[in-house]
């Protein structure tokens, strides 16, 4: 655990993305089978250890420490695995040790539900401090380290001389510890052959357009088309397998079998996902809100299928039945997509309709004033362009429209994690709403980023300023009109929620601007929100 710990403490101390790659080099290197294996599938995400659960360790805490001291603690501290791993007394007859991780994991992986409490105690008292963090860290998931699947993958691919493609094709035909995987990038062994190839592949990705990007370039070299609010996905059937991927890799198959049933067409194509209607039905397409009600479930019932009917609205194809065409330029691909769909399940795909403009302006007017509420702004590809994993500048734009903004009052307040555990980082803000007994404050968003290094100063010395009143690790703050802290909030749009009390949910809220200038009674009210909601629709 040791050299684990090691790991997790330099990489939450290094900001650079190619530093962090050198780290993770020198460990998977370094580091025996299946300690190394295990380690990736924890930074990745992969890994899960779904007995030890956070109050287990908390109980296991407070059998040794007074529980007003620990509250104290914790709320000092901000991280609960932090605060055990420093609380944390060991016997003194117990010798510490370096236990390896690959024995932590599979003693954990292993162990039934009793075993489990008197086997993390174990760990705990023959663990120094480091290690119990990195323990703790790892039972939990919570590494927050700084480090994506993706980037585990670049430096999967530099240490083994390989293209993260390559490795992006085999992740998900792999398993932890991944001992094929580390053989094959070792040198030791081939290529591993995958199960199934109806496999994931890598990705092509837009830039946003920002002040200047499309200046010089001409209109008639690119193809726009809407960018829809659901989520991208990659369908793939080859070899007589069918696989549903999201961006990310994951396998979302069995939330959305009415679409695998479907999936008659052979190849692999990249499109948005979507409920509600596809534009060869009459049926409206639906938010993401709806969307939302399919998603991360394990099975779905007929009922929820059928009030949430789920398509892809395609807009490109990487493979043609078993040929590769992701080299070929998009027009090209483009009609390769259009032949496969218009053979397809029309209740199940469609093709994503090419807006037609001549100029940047006429395309920003377009952008800023889309057809349907669903759409979030237009896509950009040239004409010429083939398909790339990742994400280079200059083949694809993505240009959304404009946020929406309102004014709101600062109501709670947590502390990060990681590198911001000791600041009040993650917000909750909410807007004036009337009642019985006249306007108060209903929450109806939380963020954690939009803001500056020095703006976060502000706002944590605010919340240890003028906390009114505390729940576990939750600050309420002084919220009155003519007293709080206002700030600007953007976001991507709204939902009806009946979560929160306010009825409303935003998409994407992020912190645009403190507004010291204003005090919390010149905030925005519900309505404000509501009659954008209506804007929308």
């Amino acid at each position: 655990m040791k050299a684990f710990a090691e790991l997790l403490d330099r990489l939450v101390l290094t900001p650079q993305r190619n530093a962090k790659i050198r780290l993770l080099v020198d460990y998977f290197r370094g580091a025996p089978d299946p300690s190394r294996g295990y380690a990736l599938a924890a930074i990745a995400g992969t890994l899960s250890l779904n007995t030890v659960k956070p109050a287990l360790i908390r109980d296991l805490l407070l059998e040794r420490m007074d529980d007003v001291l620990f509250h104290y603690s914790y709320d000092y501290v901000g991280d609960l695995a932090e605060t055990v791993s420093l609380a944390w007394e060991p016997p003194p007859d117990v010798a510490l040790q370096d236990i390896p991780l690959g024995e932590v994991v599979e003693r954990l992986q292993r162990a039934g539900r009793s075993e489990v409490r008197s086997l993390v105690r174990d760990f705990l008292d023959r663990l120094d401090t480091s290690g119990r963090f990195a323990l703790l860290k790892l039972a939990t998931g919570g590494l927050r380290i700084g480090v994506s699947a993706r980037l585990a993958k670049q430096a999967l691919a530099e240490m083994g001389g390989k293209e993260v493609s390559e490795i992006e094709t085999l992740w998900h035909g792999l398993e932890p510890p991944y001992l094929p995987l580390f053989l094959w990038l070792t040198g030791e062994a081939e290529m591993p052959v995958l199960k199934t190839p109806a496999v994931f592949h890598s990705v092509m990705l837009a830039t946003a357009v920002g002040d200047g990007d499309l200046d010089g370039l001409d209109p008639a070299d690119f193809a726009a088309e809407w960018k829809w609010d659901g989520i991208r996905v990659q369908l793939a059937n080859v070899g007589g397998a069918r696989r549903l991927y999201s961006r990310s890799g994951d396998e979302i198959s069995s939330a959305f079998p009415e679409i695998i049933e479907a999936a008659d067409i052979t190849g692999v194509i990249d499109g948005e996902l979507l409920v509600g209607g596809t534009m060869r039905s009459n049926r409206a397409t639906g938010t993401f809100a709806d969307l939302q009600q399919r998603l991360n479930r394990k099975t779905v019932s007929r009922k929820l299928m059928d009030e949430y009917p789920a398509f892809i609205r395609a807009y490109d194809i990487l493979f043609s039945g078993e040929r590769d065409i992701r080299p070929e330029p998009f027009r090209v691909r483009r009609e390769a997509l259009s032949s496969l769909i218009e053979a397809a399940s029309p209740q199940h795909f469609d093709l994503s309709p090419l807006v037609g403009f001549s100029s940047w302006k006429e395309l920003d007017e377009l952008r800023s004033s889309p057809p349907d509420p669903v759409i979030e702004g237009v896509m950009l590809k040239r004409l010429d362009s083939p398909y790339m994993a990742g994400r280079a500048k200059g083949p694809w734009f993505k240009w959304k429209r404009a946020p929406f903004n309102i004014d709101a009052v600062l109501m709670y307040a947590q502390r990060g994690h990681g590198k911001r555990s000791s600041y009040y980082s993650d917000f909750t803000f909410g807007v004036w709403a009337e009642g019985e007994d006249g306007a108060s404050l209903v929450p109806v968003g939380k963020a954690y980023f939009g803001f500056t290094d020095a703006e976060l100063e502000v706002l944590d010395r605010f919340v240890r300023d003028n906390t009114v009143e505390r729940f576990g690790p939750v600050r309420a703050v002084r919220a009155e009109p003519d007293s709080g802290f206002v700030v600007e909030v953007a976001f991507e749009g709204l939902n009806r929620s009946t979560r929160h009390k306010s009825g409303v949910a935003m998409r994407f809220p992020r912190i645009a601007r403190l507004r010291p200038d204003k005090l919390p009674r010149d905030a925005d009210r519900l309505e404000t929100l509501q009659a954008m909601m209506g804007t929308q629709r």
